[in-house]
């Protein structure tokens, strides 16, 4: 017989945690199991505990598989039928033999069981109500205190710290310094469940993280009247970013930028100097592709084959063009989806590529 105010307890836990008491009697009744298999000494079988809050009571019986006494030895979990005979005389070969027992040092190992047994189920709800509250959260932009910084991650408290982010080392910028104790900003990239915790994979080298800060900055775009089309970005160097205005009264380019620049300055502070180039979107892709070459002036831009193109910029222009170390190609090719071959005109001039300026090229579907 059990005290009834272990089983009241269990009531409250369910109550007060969402712990449903079902859910916990059948982790109890397995822990239990577990913790008398390993008192048996030598017995082998198989375990049931039954624990009945009705009646306050947890009882034990071992379950064994009978086997006709000319088996030369015994398997794990079996008995000889002469001897299960002995125990039920009803007993046949193939048959389960169970047998109530009463486990030595009961309270003791019940009490510390089910100690165990409640912590863990704490933890785990807790642990899956946190999921559950931070599933929508994928995609989003969150403010968080870095906790701790080892060798490689860095582990953020995200919402009132009930929940851990963590910043792998390929979602860190490079010359950024993550301090204990420092506010950030971040882009939540996945939530996962992470063995015991729960863990929000969280990055500041993500594109989405320019697209959720301007979104923060620019009500244009909140209100859907600007639209973000791409996004390409080497963090902590530069990003290139699309946009398209769905209302031709609003400029998205100077809504993005703001008064004197203020919105976009917004976003290069919290990126920590970051170049950011705002890109008019085309639905013309040569056009497109002209713009996102920026800031580099371009002469002409044709297709030579599926989502590929060559691009023409004046002499003097073309190491713009192209960026330090390709970097601007490398970025308008990512914004647009298309690979660019970036000419100087004189080298253009010698080849026969039926140049088109942006406005007049043929679009090509993507």
């Amino acid at each position: 017989m059990v005290k009834k105010e272990f089983f009241e307890a269990l009531a409250d836990l369910e109550r007060e945690r969402g712990i449903s008491e079902e859910v916990f009697i059948d982790a109890l009744a397995g822990a239990l199991a577990s913790a008398y298999k390993k008192q048996m000494y030598g017995e082998t079988g198989s375990v049931e505990v039954r624990l009945d809050p009705e009646k306050n009571t947890i009882r034990f019986f071992l379950h064994r598989n009978i086997v006709d006494d000319d088996v030369e030895e015994l398997g794990d979990g079996e008995i000889y039928l002469k001897d299960a005979l002995e125990i039920k005389k009803s007993a046949k070969v193939g048959g389960d033999l169970v047998e109530e027992f009463v486990p030595k040092d009961f309270s003791r190992i019940a009490a510390q069981t089910a100690k165990q047994v409640i912590m863990q189920k704490i933890h785990e709800t807790e642990r899956d109500n946190t999921l559950s509250e931070f599933s929508d959260k994928e995609g989003e932009l969150m403010s968080g205190l870095v906790r701790k910084v080892d060798m490689r991650n860095v582990y953020i408290e995200l919402g009132k710290g009930q929940i851990e982010g963590l910043m792998l080392p390929q979602d860190q910028v490079a010359g950024e310094r993550y301090e204990t104790g420092d506010r950030l900003k971040v882009f939540v990239k996945k939530v996962r469940s992470g063995g015991r915790n729960a863990q929000v994979l969280v990055s500041r080298s993500a594109p989405g993280l320019v697209k959720r800060l301007f979104e923060e900055e620019v009500p244009e775009i909140k209100a859907g009247t600007v639209v973000i089309k791409s996004v390409s970005r080497e963090p902590g160097q530069r990003t290139k970013m699309a946009i398209a205005s769905t209302d031709p009264r609003v400029d998205a380019v100077g809504a993005c930028v703001g008064n004197k620049g203020a919105r976009v300055n917004a976003v290069v502070a919290e990126l920590g100097g970051e170049k950011i180039d705002i890109i008019l979107w085309s639905e013309n892709p040569l056009e497109f592709i002209a713009k996102a070459l920026s800031p580099a002036t371009v002469v002409s831009v044709t297709q030579l084959g599926e989502k590929s193109a060559v691009a023409v910029v004046p002499d003097e222009k073309l190491s713009l063009a192209i960026g330090r170390n390709g970097q601007n190609a490398r970025l308008a090719a990512r914004l647009t989806g298309w690979k660019i071959d970036v000419k100087s005109e004189s080298a253009a001039s010698k080849l026969d590529l039926g140049l088109e300026s942006p406005d007049e090229g043929e679009g090509a579907e993507e």
